[in-house]
């Protein structure tokens, strides 16, 4: 019998995400086996779903919610009593291991990428209104003074009193809403395997992990979604893939895009010139060993666009993360194209 447990938590921001449609979560109620336990609630501004086979039948409800409260007090813009808001705005606060990683696999994710992922982008997203702040349009003064502050060095040292956080400049501030949720599904995961539960799947707001293969040896079988016009739209599921101990994040907008002259185009920020993106990739797709890692190279991808995407991928023929990628694109009539790497078509269900 199913347990389904439901928790709330504080806001994450979530603008300018897209979501994977999870077909193993719409499926999960179908299946009968008994060691099945389903956890479904609200966090970081979206949904959680965390299904797991346990012949112990164990209620790890109040795990998962440790953690999502650890992630949220520690990493979210949203929670004005976060390390990161404390941080942001005082440059003061002791580091704890969860910022710590996650600060350490946001810049080893920019020198990989030339500064397509940057975390340093926090007051850029909130004077573009992507945050928790409105703001329409910005002057090229103002964006060239947001780019000083968000280009400035930071790094963490090790003082007498602990790990702490320095920064060139004092306005710079840390936005890690591209790659927070890809840490949470990663630490939810470990703490299930190191309970012995290796037949999961993790999805917190459409960062995907799972574990082994189902009991019955099936594949846990996820649903990229068509991008929708806007978030009331039903959600419509364009391909499924089946996968196991990996990790499937799709970075784009929130079921949102703008139109201009039948061309679709995403809200992005370029952490590189400080503007919306300008180019027509609507959602990049990446399956990785890690959500972290999938959440920042498919944000990474969408800064990029399609076509410097492809040829960093081709620059990198070694790396299997980013040679399993799908994109969904609009051409230049207005209509969806999409284009699948070799490695991510291997994955595709009938």
């Amino acid at each position: 019998m199913d347990n389904t447990h439901h928790n709330k938590s504080v806001r994450f921001a979530t603008t300018g995400r897209f979501f994977v449609a999870t077909l193993a979560a719409l499926l999960l109620v179908a299946c009968t086996n008994n060691d099945k336990t389903v956890l479904t609630g609200e966090t970081q501004g979206s949904y959680y779903t965390i299904a797991y086979y346990d012949p112990q039948h164990r209620d790890l409800q109040p795990a998962v919610d440790s953690i999502l409260n650890l992630m949220d007090q520690t990493l979210s813009l949203w929670n004005d009593s976060s390390l990161l808001r404390h941080l942001n705005e005082t440059g003061q606060g002791r580091i704890n291991i969860e910022l710590k990683t996650t600060f350490d696999h946001s810049q080893a994710i920019a020198a990989y990428t030339d500064g397509a992922f940057d975390c340093r982008v926090g007051r850029l997203v909130r004077a573009w209104g992507f945050s928790f702040k409105q703001r329409e349009t910005l002057s090229q003064t103002e964006i060239d003074s947001l780019l000083t502050y968000s280009h400035g060095s930071v790094s963490l040292q090790n003082t007498d009193s602990g790990l702490v956080l320095v920064k060139q400049y004092p306005q710079t501030e840390l936005d890690f809403n591209a790659i927070a949720q890809g840490e949470t599904s990663d630490r939810i995961a470990q703490m299930l395997r190191e309970r012995g539960i290796n037949s999961f799947m993790v999805d917190v707001g459409g960062e995907i992990i799972t574990g082994a293969p189902k009991p019955d040896g099936s594949l846990w079988t996820i649903g990229i979604e068509r991008p929708a016009s806007n978030r009331y739209d039903e959600q419509q599921v364009l391909l499924a893939i089946g996968v196991s101990n990996l990790s499937v994040v799709t970075s784009g907008n929130y079921r949102k895009y703008y139109e201009k002259d039948g061309v679709k185009y995403s809200h992005t920020i370029d952490p590189t010139t400080g503007r919306p993106v300008s180019h027509t990739l609507l959602s990049a797709t990446v399956v990785s060993d890690s959500a972290w890692r999938a959440d920042a190279l498919a944000t990474a991808f969408m800064v990029m666009g399609l076509d410097s995407a492809m040829r960093f991928i081709a620059a990198h023929p070694d790396d299997p993360d980013i040679n399993r990628s799908f994109f969904i694109y609009s051409d230049q009539d207005g209509e969806y194209k999409t284009y699948a790497t070799p490695e991510f078509e291997k994955l595709t269900t009938e």
